[in-house]
């Protein structure tokens, strides 16, 4: 056999080269609270201190590509600086494959005040990201010690039927008007020991509770002392979980050190 043939058996051509395993890309959804002093952080802000807290607790996260890769982590819906959030929706992709309890308990080892690890969930291949349905809240009266606010309850259950009744309203946003319709984004609004309230997601601009609170004439309450809480985000499809490897409840377990305010009765 002469060199050369002897050289071409023993070059491998670029197509017959082994080629690398595609890197895992697995989703997990993960239900959390936000509360306290931790409804203070912006948006921006919370999603640095889940980086940080997926780093600390050593994960393989999968990562962007580009010349600045970043953790894949998203959030179906944003919470407004000052709202807190009793079942708020964050999914992140990793590079490894955890079983839920394992990936729960080293979430929740990090004890980030005011920040409850209430469930993770592995998604199914083609499960496709979260998308949003309805939010719901709860928004208190007002603090008697912080400001002097008669309310007449009479009156805001008529203000409450006068604005559910009308097909359209006006807010303002970034200097610009906004008309949405009412009867597509409130699909309830009542009085009661609280206001409680839910509002339909949508592709458009959407309402939020401070908007409601102007156009029903509280927009006082803020200012006095009444909070809003997020108590749930539905998402328009949920992965009903069957095989506890792949889901994990803390049942609402407070984390070691964690002050969470409760749910308004």
């Amino acid at each position: 056999m002469s060199s050369s043939e002897s050289n071409s058996q023993d070059q491998t051509s670029p197509a017959e080269s082994p080629q690398p395993p595609a890197p895992l890309r697995l989703r997990y959804r993960i239900r959390f609270a936000k509360t306290g002093l931790l409804r203070w952080t912006s948006h921006r802000d919370l999603a640095r201190l889940w980086e940080r807290l997926l780093r600390r607790a050593q994960l393989q996260l999968s990562m962007t590509e580009g010349f600045h890769p970043k953790p894949r982590i998203s959030f179906p819906s944003a919470l407004a600086l000052g709202i807190s959030g009793k079942d708020e929706v964050v999914e992140l992709d990793l590079a490894e494959h955890l079983e839920a309890g394992d990936l729960l308990a080293r979430l929740r080892s990090d004890h980030q005040p005011g920040l409850e690890i209430k469930s993770v969930q592995f998604m199914p291949a083609g499960s496709g990201k979260a998308k949003l349905k309805r939010t719901d809240y709860v928004i208190s009266r007002p603090d008697p010690d912080l400001g002097d606010i008669d309310v007449d309850e009479a009156a805001i259950e008529a203000r409450i039927d006068a604005f559910l009744k009308q097909e359209s309203v006006t807010v303002t946003r970034k200097k610009k008007p906004l008309t949405v319709q009412v009867s597509e984004q409130v699909l309830s609004l009542t009085f009661g020991e609280n206001l409680e309230l839910s509002l339909a997601a949508s592709d458009a601009a959407t309402l939020k509770p401070t908007d409601v609170l102007d156009l029903i004439g509280l927009s006082d309450w803020i200012a006095a002392g009444s909070q809003i809480i997020r108590t749930e985000v539905v998402l328009a499809s949920e992965v009903t979980p069957t095989d506890p490897n792949t889901f994990a409840s803390a049942h609402n377990t407070p984390q070691a050190g964690d002050h969470t305010e409760e749910v308004l009765q």
